[in-house]
């Protein structure tokens, strides 16, 4: 068997092309359908994400050319793209490229941030979808559940996931080293835009239990709030509302400062000078930096982030490093898994097709026999197919040691010999 993936992704094309060819879950169901045939795509399955359309298929070596042919007809058949607007977009890979590449996909190597956590959960999605359609087989079956495995051993093998890499995931994980813990800790959110909905849904995942929201438009506010079960709170009311947070974001476009020194220390006053985390991820700044000069509070702006977040980008490169060796390792190991796969068809077939030449004789022979009870034609047959069995072992050794060594010509050979079919 042989695998083809095609797709394009956040590296190959604009989102503007991968948008028109996204497909929602029941265009995913009904397409693999569609694009799996039996005869030249045997298996199929697609990973649709904001960043990347694949579709990946299990196929025969001998007709590889007409499954490039046949995926690609079917990603041009949406009506919102021309062939000639897509065709430039797409890369393809076949066998180990197609596996180095699910692999890579699937352990976030391939991501826009690498060592992102979601991309597994979306091929997880694409391969329920599949099994779903009828169109997960065999060989698709074994190579996604070996792209799991191999993310979990990047995952648990090296630190690439272990640094946050977003300004807004990066204050979650500064809020933990102060705070130890973030459960049964307030955070207040000043402003209600792209990079606040952001920090405030992973301060809710890390188990921050209380969020309030502070937003010139209040009905933006509330919204976010509904969502992420907070509170809204009077904009003009940020200093009576200080004192309750332990984490305190700002991101708006207001030009000055929101929050100035005096108000920082009257409201740690109030906390009896219990710990208090600013950030300020707003350009204007919003919080004056003399807040930080304040004992027991601690105050990090968008270039304290970055900063940060540049360092943790470079050691992920390098974890990225250890983990396309894990990538290679595994790669080789698939192949083998592969092959096995492939000859056990073959094996089948031959064993069968010297059974049933048995039987043949058998029949042939059976007068000559004469008159048997139904325990002596069941000895007789179970001989003669132990026999077959026994002098066809070494025959099958020997085809099972071609495949190892990956000699094609050989196994073909054996094919052509005992007239099977692929």
């Amino acid at each position: 068997m042989s695998i083809v993936l095609i797709g394009i992704n956040h590296k190959s094309a604009p989102v503007e092309v991968r948008e028109q060819l996204a497909f929602s879950d029941e265009a995913c169901t009904a397409g693999l359908r569609t694009l799996v045939d039996g005869e030249i795509v045997k298996e199929g399955l697609i990973v649709s994400t904001c960043n990347r359309v694949e579709v990946l298929t299990a196929t025969t070596q001998e007709r590889l050319n007409e499954t490039f042919e046949r995926v690609n007809q079917f990603l041009e058949q949406t009506d919102k793209l021309t062939a000639s607007a897509i065709q430039p977009h797409l890369y393809q890979h076949t066998d180990d490229a197609a596996i180095r590449h699910i692999f890579r996909v699937t352990s976030s190597l391939d991501s826009m941030v690498v060592g992102e956590p979601q991309v597994l959960g979306q091929v997880r999605r694409a391969y329920s979808i599949a099994l779903e359609a009828g169109t997960a087989g065999r060989v698709l079956n074994r190579l996604v559940h070996h792209a799991f495995r191999v993310a979990k051993r990047v995952r648990t093998e090296t630190g690439i996931g272990a640094n946050a890499v977003s300004i807004s995931y990066m204050a979650v994980e500064l809020g933990k080293k102060i705070f130890n813990s973030l459960a049964g800790h307030t955070a207040l959110l000043v402003g209600a835009g792209e990079m606040a909905e952001l920090s405030a849904r992973h301060l809710v995942n890390a188990g921050v239990s209380r969020v309030l929201l502070a937003n010139r438009t209040a009905d933006r506010a509330a919204q976010l709030a509904a969502e992420l079960g907070g509170e809204t709170v009077k904009f003009e009311a940020l200093p009576q509302y200080l004192p309750e947070a332990d984490i305190i974001i700002c991101s708006t476009a207001a030009d000055g400062y929101l929050i100035t020194e005096q108000m920082a220390r009257d409201s740690l006053s109030k906390r009896r000078n219990r710990p208090a985390f600013f950030i300020d991820i707003s350009v204007p700044r919003n919080i004056d930096p003399a807040v930080g000069k304040i004992p027991n509070v601690f105050l990090f702006d968008i270039d304290d982030l970055e900063s940060v977040i540049s360092s943790n980008i470079r050691e992920r490169e390098r974890e990225a490093e250890r983990a396309e060796l894990i990538v290679e390792s595994e790669i080789m190991q698939f192949q083998q898994t592969l092959r096995v796969l492939d000859i056990g068809p073959t094996i089948g077939a031959l064993r069968n097709k010297l059974q049933n030449v048995a039987r043949s004789e058998l029949l042939r022979q059976r007068n000559r026999l004469g008159p048997l009870t139904a325990e002596q034609e069941a000895a007789v047959e179970a001989l003669l197919l132990s026999t077959v069995n026994k002098i066809s072992h070494p025959l099958l050794s020997h085809m099972r040691r071609s495949y190892d060594a990956s000699d094609a010509e050989a196994i073909q050979a054996w094919r052509d010999i005992f007239g099977l079919e692929e």
